[in-house]
């Protein structure tokens, strides 16, 4: 059995409002997730390779913008890993009132 967290609220009308901004993270979560995966794929597309490669394999050198892209490019990838590990982590909350 996983964690369990116990939230004590005034009454269950405020457990409506819990509920309500858990899946509104979530959604938000899910908006981040599709953004960032456009923007890295808008990278991968105008470099001809992979995130993962350009992670493993490359520099700002090999980049025409340097520097500045290197840090969006990866910052956008490590961006992503985020947002899915914490998207994850919500999906696998469940709720019961008691």
């Amino acid at each position: 059995m996983g964690t369990q967290l116990l939230i004590e609220l005034p009454n269950k009308e405020g457990a409506q409002v819990v509920f309500h901004a858990l899946e509104s993270y979530k959604a938000r979560l899910q908006a981040g997730i599709e953004r960032t995966k456009r923007r890295l794929g808008e990278f991968e597309q105008r470099y001809q390779v992979s995130t993962d490669y350009f992670l493993k394999q490359m520099a700002a050198e090999d980049l025409a913008e340097g520097d500045l892209e290197y840090v969006e490019w990866s910052g956008e990838a490590h961006l992503l890993k985020s947002l899915e590990k914490e998207f994850i982590e919500l999906e696998h909350v469940h709720y019961k009132l008691p």
